[in-house]
């Protein structure tokens, strides 16, 4: 796939991470360092690929750095940092949430509790239920994930 292929399908995969809630510029970037060559880029690199400001690639890569989907890398030699895609990052994310999906479980069935509206209980036991068979299965997804990775010699 030609450079300006992917830098395309880049673009396009970030306005579906935008549209299902991610940031638009910190989707931008991730994208563009998904579709970055070995090493990553550095900040001017991405402002001068995305045709943006170094002020908003600042922010993005900060947003991105704090949910641990990418990290900044020095060079011996180089003035300049470079960012690059941190491996495995996604199902780190996903697996790390797990205590956050369980405390949000209970904040909802505290709502519920004090609910008068019989339609409004059911709406919040619902997203509580789904919420703790996320925290539940999370870790075993992760398993399946790194046994299918791994292949048949990994099992």
């Amino acid at each position: 796939m030609s450079q300006h292929r992917a830098s395309e399908q880049a673009e396009e995969a970030a306005a579906v991470m935008t549209a299902a809630g991610m940031p638009r510029m910190p989707a931008r970037v991730l994208m563009a360092l998904l579709a970055a060559p070995d090493g990553g880029y550095t900040a001017a690199e991405l402002g001068d690929r995305l045709g943006v400001s170094a002020a908003a690639v600042s922010g993005a890569v900060r947003y991105l750095q704090t949910l641990h989907f990418i990290r900044r890398r020095s060079r011996p030699g180089h003035r300049r940092d470079r960012y690059e895609v941190v491996s495995d990052s996604w199902f780190g994310v996903m697996t790390a949430n797990a205590p956050v999906y369980n405390r949000l479980a209970d904040l909802i069935d505290g709502i519920r509790a004090a609910q008068d509206d019989p339609d409004a209980a059911v709406h919040a036991a619902e997203m509580s239920s789904f919420l703790r068979f996320m925290a539940r299965r999370m870790p075993e997804l992760v398993q399946e994930w790194e046994a299918e990775r791994n292949g048949p010699e990994g099992a």
